[in-house]
């Protein structure tokens, strides 16, 4: 199938990496690629001093301890707005390195700290693990919100990809257990629905980066063989209940077959009275935003900076 892909992103297709994963010796060789891309991705130096520190957390009750990494504004006066951040990849693919630049940006621009999460990958890890290790580095991170410089009052949640279904999927126990109370939850291109009945994931069958059966593979492993009923703390799609939730900001791509669980997602929030923002963007791919120098992938970042700041209620003093 041909799709209009925005112009300026088509002539790098064929330099971005082809995920294939039809079985578990495809998903190891697809690992080895991905830590090869970051090697040869650019670097981003800071314009301000940035602190990064790599310790662990508590881990969920009797799992073992979660590998974080810290980022913080060197030069801040008093306490800032934290975001728990949340690596995509299928649930099954990444690591802390894998949007280090990114993060290294955020906090460049924002002045926030950033607590980027290391959770066990399926496979080997299935359902419930990768969430509760999210869910202990929200409680850690709240807990210790004095020690990190940040203040209790601003803590967000985000992630792309997958990371955005496990961000969405941690909003909803922080809500359910009577948490860390969330000021804003950020939604990128996510992963949210196993059911793969939406009309983008019927269709999407060989889009570039991420398509419906790399979506087959990703949604079986994390799941596991003994799924039964599937908890909406593994799909969030499946939640009934959507109130109470932290005001959230989604983004879509238009040739992703993840594009309608996100945007229907994004409507049933609204619907429950929480306050979203949906950006949707045209000529686009699962991930494209890798292409840093088109004109789309930079308003996809600047539109994401915008909603962190104004989500998290980051200020001139900040």
């Amino acid at each position: 199938m041909t799709y209009a892909i925005d112009p300026e992103l088509l002539p790098w297709l064929d330099m971005l990496p082809a995920v294939t994963l039809p079985d578990y010796d495809a998903l190891l060789a697809a690992r080895a690629s991905m830590a090869q891309l970051q090697e040869v991705m650019p670097a981003y130096e800071p314009v301000h001093p940035v602190d990064v520190r790599d310790t662990t957390v508590p881990g969920p009750s009797g799992a073992p301890d979660v590998p974080v990494r810290v980022y913080s504004p060197a030069d801040r006066e008093g306490t800032v707005p934290g975001l728990v951040y949340i690596h995509g990849g299928g649930f099954i693919l990444g690591d802390l390195d894998m949007f280090h630049a990114s993060l290294l940006h955020l906090v460049d621009e924002l002045g926030i700290v950033i607590v980027s999460v290391d959770y066990r990958l399926a496979p080997e890890h299935p359902f419930p693990a990768p969430v509760e290790d999210c869910y202990a580095a929200l409680t850690w991170t709240a807990a210790k919100a004095a020690e990190l410089g940040i203040d209790p009052d601003r803590i967000g949640v985000g992630g792309e990809s997958a990371g955005g279904g496990l961000a969405a999927a941690t909003a909803l126990l922080a809500r359910d257990r009577g948490g860390p109370a969330l000021r804003f939850q950020y939604l990128g291109i996510p992963e949210l629905d196993d059911r793969l009945e939406t009309p983008s994931m019927q269709a999407y069958v060989d889009t570039p980066m991420w398509n419906r059966p790399n979506a087959v593979y990703s949604w079986a492993s994390y799941l596991g063989p003994e799924s039964g009923d599937v908890s909406p703390y593994a799909a969030p799609a499946r939640a009934t209940d959507l109130t109470g939730l932290p005001p959230a900001f989604v983004t879509t791509c238009q040739f992703d077959p993840l594009r309608d669980e996100g945007i229907q997602y994004a409507q049933r929030l609204l619907q429950a009275g929480v306050t979203t923002e949906l950006h949707h963007y045209p000529g686009t791919f699962h991930g494209s935003a890798i292409i840093q120098d088109a004109a789309v992938s930079r308003r996809m970042l600047a539109d994401e900076v915008a909603a962190l700041r104004r989500g998290l209620g980051v200020t001139a003093k900040d």
